[in-house]
């Protein structure tokens, strides 16, 4: 198997399905920053799209995870 093709197959594995977890989670981080920025200026609408955003990383996560119990142990980079 070429590189190129364990590289493309990366995203549908177990590790590559971590690693989008893991930056998905990452940007928590940033998201947190503003709403307490948000919250310490009283931006209502700042807030707003922060708890959006939130949202969004929240189910971010949850497809994600569904995608790992998908993958079960059938992993393409271990073949």
């Amino acid at each position: 198997m070429s590189a190129l093709n364990k590289a493309k197959g990366f995203k549908q594995s177990r590790s590559g399905t971590y690693l989008s977890m893991a930056g998905t989670a990452f940007s928590a981080v940033g998201v947190a920053k503003q709403i307490k920025k948000a919250r310490s200026e009283q931006d209502t609408l700042r807030l707003v799209d922060a708890a959006v955003s939130a949202v969004a990383i929240v189910t971010g996560l949850a497809i994600l995870y569904r995608e790992l119990k998908r993958l079960g142990d059938d992993d393409v980079l271990l073949g």
